[in-house]
């Protein structure tokens, strides 16, 4: 520097932004797409969307006896397996507000997802220190297709928790195997209880409890033959003491229900099953089918997600595998963007679990007759994927930021890695985005579905009706909406009796003088009572109100 002349300090005339500015900026933007997210989700539970059924309405009915101490169900009403965990949450609700409600239902679940939110930034920032690549991963969650909206807000079973869950124990084990200081058997107390509560709850979290629980065991196999192994075992014990203490009371495994409930005992074909499973499956079970269905161009993530799959655990392994250079650095560190990041072995061996975790969630579905049998529903079993987002997202987020460099690899098709990458980013975003705007557009018809179905109670409380019969989808569904003021029996649509997970409710029907006969119109249902009604003139008298049709015996 020339003697006499001061050098200015960089950023004195400088438009560069100071880097507290950038922070305080994603910060801000993280902060709209988590209220975004929630908000949509509100405005969704407030005009009563997704649509319930009588599934959601058993999980009610549940609550409802908890709170009247009628019973304590350890699994959902008809069936040996799937924990009524959200039943237990919502019984507090229901208890404050004077009584059930589909809203009072949902509240917890809408709880569950802004936990999810939370987890899954911060999971983000410890595995990559980058809160703008954070904003893309909270951005991405916030949206919500058909498929994803009912998975996070059904009370239904299993779905909504399981994200979180799944999520909580990455959290928790990126933590533990850094050698975070602090709190360290609690986090061993958490890890393990939330690990029992999911065998619980639902199985389908499983791979996710296990790939996280190998990097513990990695990272941490000295301690955890001490009290933190002990502890954790007692903890998980704990967590799946409804499931054990079920078992051993009643003799029964519930592994043999949850493989009849994954279409074990049916068949389908492979071409079936490798078509719901690796083509269908992916593109509806993370967010990006319109509702229903999924229009071929919406199939490209089908293609996407085994190339970031095999491009995520390449590149965790080969991080995994680098060796250490230079002197030892501390068990956490301050990334550039202020955020506390994991040890670059930790961080890379949790991706890795989290890529292979979803490797044996989609592969275990595929294999399943359901994924043959019924694709567009049973998709709702690949929820969990979404716990891998941020390990499958990384590798593309990273050429797209920092260009061909960032692969450390040189050849002819390097110039075209960063607008590809890009291009990846940006129809993720986009596909996302038009399956939510379509998800949007079937809340004013589910509104007003709601608002027939509240006038159908309505109308039977004022003809003094207390004992029907009905189809599936409607007997729970009517029963929870009245709290148990009208009590449904099930018949299919021959009239004949059919499942009823509540068989209270059937012998209570069964002992009424003249039950009456409740069918949507238009259904197979009510063209057999018509018939009925018209081999028997006189049987049967007919109150129609919009959307249903209700048979009163003479």
């Amino acid at each position: 520097m020339t003697a006499g002349v001061r050098e200015q300090p960089r950023g004195a005339d400088s438009p560069r932004p100071r880097p507290g500015t950038r922070l305080r900026l994603v910060g801000w933007l993280t902060a709209v797409a988590v209220v975004a997210g929630v908000g949509y989700r509100l405005w969704l539970l407030v005009n009563a969307a997704p649509p319930t059924n009588s599934d959601e309405a058993t999980m009610g009915l549940a609550a409802l006896h908890i709170v009247r101490g009628e019973g304590f169900p350890v699994w959902f009403y008809g069936q040996q397996y799937m924990g009524t965990l959200e039943a237990y949450l919502a019984a507090p609700v229901f208890a404050l507000a004077g009584g059930p409600s589909l809203l009072g239902l949902r509240l917890p679940t809408l709880a569950l997802y802004l936990l999810f939110l939370l987890l899954s930034w911060r999971l983000t920032l410890r595995l990559t220190g980058d809160r703008w690549f954070g904003l893309l991963v909270v951005a991405l969650l916030a949206l919500g297709s058909d498929r994803i909206v009912k998975n996070q807000l059904i009370a239904g079973g299993g779905y909504p928790e399981m994200n979180a869950a799944g999520v909580a124990l990455a959290v928790l084990a990126v933590d533990l195997a850094a050698g975070r200081p602090g709190w360290r058997l609690a986090r061993w107390a958490a890890w393990g209880f939330l690990a029992g509560l999911m065998l619980w709850v639902d199985p389908l979290v499983l791979p996710y409890v296990v790939a996280t629980g190998a990097v513990l065991v990695g990272f941490c196999r000295r301690e955890l033959w001490g009290a933190a192994g002990a502890l954790l075992g007692a903890s998980a014990v704990l967590g799946a003491a409804p499931l054990l203490l079920h078992s051993l009371l009643n003799g029964r495994n519930p592994l043999h229900a949850v493989l009849a409930a994954s279409g074990a005992n049916a068949t389908a074909g492979w071409a079936d099953r490798l078509h719901g499973g690796l083509l269908l499956g992916p593109p509806l079970g993370m967010g990006f089918c319109d509702p229903g269905r999924c229009d071929t161009w919406q199939l490209w993530w089908a293609l996407a997600l085994p190339l970031l799959l095999a491009l995520g655990a390449v590149t965790a392994w080969r991080a995994l595998r680098r060796p250490p250079t230079g002197p030892a650095s501390p068990a956490e560190a301050v990334s550039p963007a202020g955020s506390v990041l994991a040890p670059p072995r930790v961080a890379a061996a949790v991706r890795l679990a989290l890529v292979l975790a979803a490797v044996v969630t989609l592969g275990a579905y595929t294999v399943s007759s359901s994924a043959g049998l019924t694709p567009v529903e049973s998709s709702r079993y690949l929820s969990c994927l979404l716990i891998s987002l941020p390990a499958l997202l990384w590798p593309v987020w990273t050429v797209a930021r920092r260009g061909p460099s960032a692969t450390g690899r040189h050849g002819p098709g390097r110039t075209l890695a960063r607008p590809v990458a890009l291009a990846l980013l940006a129809a993720t975003l986009g596909t996302a985005a038009q399956a939510t705007w379509r998800s949007a557009q079937t809340a004013p018809a589910t509104r007003a579905a709601e608002a027939r179905h509240v006038e159908l109670v309505s109308t039977l409380r004022q003809l003094g009706v207390r004992q029907v019969r009905a189809g599936y989808w409607t007997c729970n569904r009517l029963t929870f909406a009245s709290a148990e003021q009208v009590v449904c029996a099930v018949v299919d649509d021959a009239l004949r009796p059919g499942f009823d997970r509540y068989p209270a409710y059937r012998r209570e029907v069964d002992r009424a003088a003249a039950p009456a006969w409740v069918a949507p119109a238009g259904s197979p249902l009510a063209n057999a009572l018509d018939e009925r009604q018209r081999a028997n003139p006189g049987s049967l008298d007919l109150v129609t109100i919009d959307g249903w049709r209700i048979y009163l015996p003479q």
